[in-house]
């Protein structure tokens, strides 16, 4: 079966109660479950990690390499600052998909620029918490 590493970043534990106008009602917890749940639909394993600290979910990334086969990451803030996340994924030799639950070229233009994009094999931004759910579908295509 295989595993899929789910790495959300800084801020995402509080989704559901953060500007929920954004971000929509789903808590992570319950995101946590569905995505869950998705996988196993789909034959897939999946791992949830969420983290507000930089180094930690890079150390997840490079820990990714020979125990994952797929990577979906919502980096947060971390998306348009991050090289060290970015080095990271290049070194986890991965399929990346890249997830933002609002449509970051629809809010500050300095959310219009990812560091991830570049090693992603698709983004998908502005389904809110259904966006990881597809991330997931695709990724399962892309590892047949």
């Amino acid at each position: 079966m295989p595993k899929i590493l789910i790495l959300f970043g800084p801020n995402l534990n509080v989704i559901g109660i953060r500007e929920p106008e954004i971000y929509g009602h789903t808590t992570h917890a319950q995101l946590v479950e569905n995505c869950t749940q998705k996988g196993r639909e789909l034959g897939l394993e999946v791992t949830c990690r969420q983290s507000n600290f930089e180094g930690e979910l890079v150390t997840w990334i490079q820990e990714s390499r020979g125990q994952f086969d797929g990577i979906v990451i919502n980096a947060g803030a971390y998306t348009h600052t991050s090289i060290a996340i970015l080095d990271a994924l290049k070194f986890a030799e991965l399929p990346v998909f890249e997830v933002h639950m609002s449509n970051i070229f629809a809010r500050e233009s300095y959310r219009h620029h990812s560091y991830i994009s570049p090693v992603a094999q698709g983004v998908i931004c502005g389904y809110g918490a259904n966006g990881y759910l597809y991330a997931l579908q695709e990724l399962k295509e892309r590892l047949k």
